[in-house]
């Protein structure tokens, strides 16, 4: 398309005009702040811890500040020094003991030892990601430390080393922790969030604690949540699966909550006060410590945690032979893969071929 000078508006004395291969840093800034406000919050923690353990493994390794890019033997380094590998000693890793005590006594690290494979993976994702948007040459796409990833991830692979997953909150368990949920405003809060959690298709805590009443509308069989935002719908695209039914058992535990609570507005999960009183808004991470209170009350042993709802959710639909699609819809996962994870493991302990051995032959 040509533009003809007489299509142009006229230029505004006041305001300087801007150079079109350059950003002015007004602009950088503004760039900046809406990159942040699109991002994670629990995105951003991530990324802020990987970065601040960079920075101090590279400051106590090297005797300087870390500054970017940094070249590839640095990265295949911090790798060696991360991974457990096999030797005629053990598995051993190349981080020198008083450093790794020196950045576990600063915070920097959660214990000795070598990190979990996936730790370290994401560790060096989030610094892959710093020098892709400082548009910096980056070692992370370097073949060696590629093929590095690659082998450790086949090394740990033969040696039995799975990624930690916490325990399904199946129907039953999820029954005992209800139990323990009693008549008090607490009792009630709980038994609702974690009806609400579970029976909407498995929510993530953030999720949970970010539900707000503006996106609830009660219906003739029970309530419909609209979730508007989620980690796989963070463009706030309207989908007819974004409404997620609240029926029988989690309709009337919420119903219950709401009247106790008097909430009408705001946040539906709110914090509740010594003596009863309500309090603001619950923080994600106090999905996690219910759900393990709730545990620990009902005598319900495992090792659970806020995502043991979602995965829960998941298994029981496998156990109960649901549809795949309808399951995939109440859950809000992309990826057909991981749903099957769940549900073929929950199908598995009622599947008729297990006990092929034992059937008798027609």
């Amino acid at each position: 398309m040509i533009f003809e000078p007489h299509t142009y508006l006229p230029a505004i004395q006041k305001t300087p005009a801007l150079q079109a291969a350059t950003l002015s840093d007004v602009t950088q800034q503004a760039v900046d702040e809406l990159l942040r406000e699109g991002e994670s919050p629990n995105t951003m923690l991530s990324y802020r811890s990987a970065l601040r353990y960079w920075a101090a493994w590279y400051g106590i390794r090297y005797g300087r500040q870390i500054q970017l890019p940094l070249p590839t033997p640095c990265v295949l380094q911090f790798i060696v020094d991360h991974a457990e590998r096999s030797s005629e000693l053990g598995l051993v890793w190349e981080l020198p003991s008083e450093i790794d005590q020196a950045l576990v006594q600063a915070g920097y690290k959660g214990k000795l030892g070598a990190l979990a494979h996936n730790t370290l993976v994401h560790r060096v994702a989030v610094l892959s990601k710093a020098h892709q948007l400082r548009e910096l040459k980056n070692p992370c796409h370097d073949p060696k430390v590629r093929e590095l990833l690659s082998r450790t991830r086949k090394a740990y692979a033969r040696r039995g080393v799975l990624p930690q997953k916490k325990d399904a909150l199946t129907r039953d368990p999820l029954q005992a922790l209800l139990a323990s949920c009693d008549d008090t405003l607490r009792g009630k809060r709980d038994r609702a969030l974690l009806l609400f959690a579970w029976a909407s298709g498995g929510r993530r805590r953030s999720e949970v604690t970010g539900a707000d009443m503006k996106f609830l509308k009660r219906v003739p069989e029970g309530f419909s949540y609209t979730l508007a935002y989620s980690k796989t719908n963070q463009t706030g695209m309207q989908r007819p699966e974004n409404d997620k039914p609240l029926l029988g058992a989690a309709a009337e535990a919420l119903s219950r909550w709401l009247e106790a609570s008097g909430i009408s507005e705001g946040r539906i999960f709110r914090q509740v006060r010594k003596g009863g009183q309500l309090g603001g808004a619950l923080a994600p991470a106090s999905v996690r410590d219910i759900v393990k209170k709730r545990c620990a009350l009902a005598g319900v042993t495992g090792d659970f945690s806020a995502h043991s709802l979602r995965s829960g959710f998941v298994t029981e639909a496998g156990r109960q032979n649901m549809s795949l699609t309808e399951t995939m819809a109440m859950t809000g996962h992309q990826s057909v893969a991981t749903v099957l994870g769940y549900s073929r493991a929950g199908a598995s302990m009622s599947s008729q071929i297990a006990r092929l051995f034992d059937q008798d032959p027609a």
